[in-house]
């Protein structure tokens, strides 16, 4: 039997044995529903003992003869990594691996790392979940949402049609493959900013609506907050209901997604560091581009880990979600052009044109930056209208003013840059393969 090879992967900062065991019995199921070929890529940035703790859970998943099991520590992720850069001979080669494997944390980098090692095995598609959430269960089994992925991902538009709950898409669309599946997720909010809703809902109202774009109407701006960073509410999983659509992209999230390797081979996420938020960018571009998706309501259970409520983890994830914001600027400015560009996007195989994507990415870094000014002002009020740690918070990002500015445009230059050189480092990293797996 000739299987396709797919990447379950898990990127991980933080001690997650249970979700290792979980992703291991996922890889498990999509091989015995779909006989398909699973590579479970696990991409760690966790401390020796920890790194240690998860390599005994590895150890410990049921062998299969389908399954590779890819444990990789920021080590061997950077050998990997300087190996197909040097291949690729792109311009700037250290800036290229310190956007790929910053020492800080970037959402966008890890999946980005994890592209190019699904490029090197060989895989069709990506699907990604997060170490901080946890499958549904339904009658005592998980849920796993790598069922309507595999059903869907790859395949015309219109085959799909007749196996799905229900179809919002454009019969124009339907020759199309489906290149993104997602779901959403119950529980906590994505963002764990719960807190200052508790607070002041007033003030998490101002906070939120700073994400939006500055010219939009107040009543807009009410509406995102209502429906920003909730996912799927709190409503359990019972029975599956599909939607083949354009999918929107407030309707999934990236812990719960998968990628058909058309997507992910042809453009990078966001490299930002120290980011909330950059690893979205494919669900805007595929829905811009009018490829085909499936929405599912496979959602994954959020949590929030303890770490995050301590002053310093308080302090390093407010920053990430002030650069959010200030990020802001430049994509919300580039989605609107991609949304009018549509299937122009698409080149003559309808595959995504990253070129064109990357030269609205560098006209996005001209922008006039007081809109930017104007957030930052707004959230030294809001903060400080919180006080205490907010307070202490404020007053700490006074004198970093400038350099936030400053790198919420090199980040989009950076991302630009690496967009450019996205297409010969997939072309290296299919050359270079991964040795040294576990099977």
């Amino acid at each position: 039997m000739n299987r396709h090879r797919v990447c379950l992967v898990l990127p991980t900062n933080r001690a997650c044995s249970p979700m290792i065991s979980a992703i291991g019995a996922e890889a498990a199921y999509a091989v015995r529903h779909f006989g398909v070929e699973v590579h479970l890529l696990i991409l760690d940035s966790c401390d020796e003992p920890t790194f240690a703790e998860h390599a005994r859970t590895v150890a410990a998943l049921a062998p299969h003869p389908h399954i590779t099991v890819h444990h990789l520590d920021e080590t061997r992720q950077r050998d990997f990594l300087r190996t197909v850069i040097d291949r690729a001979r792109v311009p700037k080669p250290d800036l290229m691996l310190d956007l790929m494997l910053p020492p800080e944390v970037s959402y966008g980098a890890c999946t980005n790392r994890a592209f190019l090692i699904a490029a090197a095995l060989g895989c069709r598609s990506v699907h990604r979940r997060d170490s901080d959430s946890r499958y549904q269960t339904k009658d005592g089994a998980p849920v796993f949402p790598v069922h309507p992925e595999l059903t869907a991902l790859g395949r015309r538009a219109v085959e799909v049609a007749a196996e799905v709950s229900d179809t919002d898409l454009d019969p124009a669309y339907g020759g199309l493959p489906v290149s993104m599946v997602g779901g959403s997720f119950i529980g906590e909010l994505s963002v764990d900013i719960a807190e200052m809703r508790r607070l002041d809902p007033d003030v998490y109202d101002d906070v939120v609506s700073l994400w939006a774009p500055g010219h939009w109407t107040e009543e807009q701006k009410r509406a995102l907050v209502a429906e920003s960073f909730t996912g799927a509410g709190t409503a359990p999983y019972t029975e599956d209901v599909t939607r083949l659509a354009l999918v929107d992209p407030m309707r999934v999230d990236m812990c719960n997604i998968g990628f058909e390797h058309r997507v992910y081979e042809r453009m990078p996420l966001p490299p930002a560091r120290n980011t909330i938020g950059s690893d979205y960018f494919h669900i805007h571009l595929v829905h811009d581009a009018t490829l085909p998706g499936v929405l599912h309501n496979r959602h994954i259970e959020n949590f929030h880990t303890p770490e995050r409520r301590t002053d310093t983890g308080f302090a390093a994830y407010q920053t990430r979600f002030v650069k959010f914001l200030l990020s802001m600027l430049y994509f919300n400015f580039v989605y609107d052009r991609m949304a009018a560009a549509g299937a122009t996007l698409l080149d003559h195989r309808q595959e995504i044109r990253a070129d064109a994507v990357a030269a609205l990415l560098r006209e996005s870094t001209g922008l006039d930056r007081t809109e930017n000014e104007w957030r930052l002002d707004r959230v030294d009020d809001a903060y400080r209208q919180l006080g205490g740690r907010y307070t202490e918070f404020a007053e700490a990002l006074l004198p970093r003013r400038e350099r936030l500015l400053d790198e919420a445009r090199q980040d989009i230059e950076d991302f630009a840059l690496l967009t450019e050189a996205w297409a010969p480092l997939v072309g290296a990293s299919r050359d270079t393969g991964l040795a040294g797996a576990t099977p």
